[in-house]
């Protein structure tokens, strides 16, 4: 009975070393260090926790070499077993009757006793368990750091262009209406062609042609005109600037400035650089009727 409540006592220091106690454990070993007080005051559980503890902590300067001499021999002293001492340290002399003479033991004891040297092994082995739990959190921390992997940049999404932009409207748009466009002046030159697409629910649309001359923006610009039946004839809607820098197919969105109810015609004029707010509709160069 007394061997398994040493035990006990052991396991309870042992874990009371790499863990925590509850209460009733903390009960059971006060009652336990009154049968054996020889292990009341034995701190050997944490020292060996704390030795091994700092052995996985990773210091950046070493220790002196006279200072760690000196922490050996001292832990010598306290754990080990000295080939040179001479007496016995953990008992006291017994005297024994042997052939009616009186004598003393002469066999050296080791400075612990049986239990204590079990509960040693115990200790450091629960405590290398820990250190090896300490161990591989610390390794595995390290491996997330060294192995994080820059975030994911995810790819943008590619704008869709005004040619897509037209289509959808097409595609979406319920009440788009379309218009051809033409050049204004059948004696000109130019062949103009393309068309106007609108939606009044979105209130976009967009302006497709060919043929329209390439103008210097430093010396005009074009400009769209928006007439609505709404609208006074005399102040048609100003639907934006453009230019057209290059041959072939071009697609401009249309910007009204106000709201388009019912528009009846458009109608692109070459103005000076940035636009006018009036026209006096001399440079109308493409129309488009609807």
């Amino acid at each position: 009975m007394k061997n398994l409540n040493e035990e006990t006592l052991l396991d309870l220091l042992c874990k009371k070393a790499v863990a925590f106690l509850d209460a009733n454990e903390l009960e059971q070993l006060k009652k336990l260090e009154k049968e054996f007080p020889e292990w009341k005051d034995d701190d050997s559980f944490e020292l060996a926790a704390t030795a091994i503890n700092l052995s996985v902590i990773d210091s950046g300067e070493k220790m002196p070499f006279h200072l760690r001499s000196k922490i050996m021999a001292n832990a010598e002293d306290y754990f080990g077993w000295n080939e040179g001492l001479q007496e016995t340290i953990s008992f006291e002399p017994r005297n024994e009757v042997n052939n009616g003479s009186l004598a003393t033991s002469a066999s050296y004891a080791p400075k612990t006793s049986f239990w204590q040297s079990l509960g040693w092994g115990v200790a450091a082995f629960a405590c290398i368990a820990l250190a090896v739990n300490l161990y591989l959190t610390r390794f595995q921390g390290q491996t997330d750091v060294a192995g994080n992997k820059p975030p994911v940049l995810q790819t943008p999404t590619p704008q869709p262009t005004d040619v897509q932009k037209r289509e959808q409207l097409l595609a979406s748009a319920k009440d788009t209406l379309k218009a051809e466009v033409a050049k204004a002046d059948p004696k000109s030159p130019n062949e103009i062609s393309g068309d106007i697409v609108w939606s009044g629910s979105e209130q976009k649309g967009y302006i497709r042609f060919r043929g329209l001359p390439a103008n210097d923006s430093s010396k005009s610009t074009y400009q769209l005109w928006i007439f609505d039946e709404a609208q006074d004839e005399k102040y048609p809607i100003d639907g934006g600037v453009f230019d057209v820098n290059k041959d072939g197919e071009v697609i401009i969105p249309i910007d009204a400035k106000i709201n388009v109810k019912n528009p009846k015609m458009f109608a692109i004029t070459k103005e000076k650089p940035g636009g006018v707010v009036v026209s006096d509709r001399t440079g109308i160069v493409a129309i488009a009727k609807v």
